[in-house]
């Protein structure tokens, strides 16, 4: 199960917290996602599509926020997505921490069926680009 383990600046910690704290709009800064449907801020169906070596695959599921503590800036998401029209399905946790100028983001992902074929350095390099793509959006949202 790859992790990962990213900080990053944060400008405005107000403003950053806003975005984690709002499925809405953090979703969109990972690149490559969109929110499909939202039930709340806390709760959305999103896709994203991915690039994995030569093959391309376009994952959808729900995405929650699980924890959230508004006083420390800490908030714990999970997702479970399947490939459209695939066999490959991934899930994943991510915990951000706003503190200061900076920021933490811990990730672990677990993918099965044709995307883990791929092998777990090509899954943690996308992982990592991922992250650090979404870090950088954050910083700028």
């Amino acid at each position: 199960m790859p992790t990962l383990n990213e900080t990053f600046s944060v400008s405005n910690p107000d403003h950053a917290w806003s975005i984690i704290s709002d499925l809405n709009k953090l979703v969109p800064c990972v690149p490559g996602a969109k929110v499909a449907s939202a039930d709340s801020p806390e709760s959305v169906k999103a896709e994203i599509d991915v690039k994995m070596g030569s093959m391309g695959m376009k994952f959808s599921g729900p995405v929650e926020i699980v924890e959230q503590d508004d006083s420390s800036r800490r908030a714990v998401i999970k997702a479970k997505a399947k490939e459209a029209g695939g066999q490959s399905n991934a899930d994943g946790t991510v915990t951000i921490e706003i503190g200061g100028d900076s920021g933490k983001v811990d990730a672990t992902a677990n993918v099965s069926g044709k995307a883990a074929s791929m092998g777990e350095g090509t899954v943690q390099a996308v992982l990592k680009q991922l992250v650090t793509q979404f870090t950088g959006n954050l910083s700028k949202a």
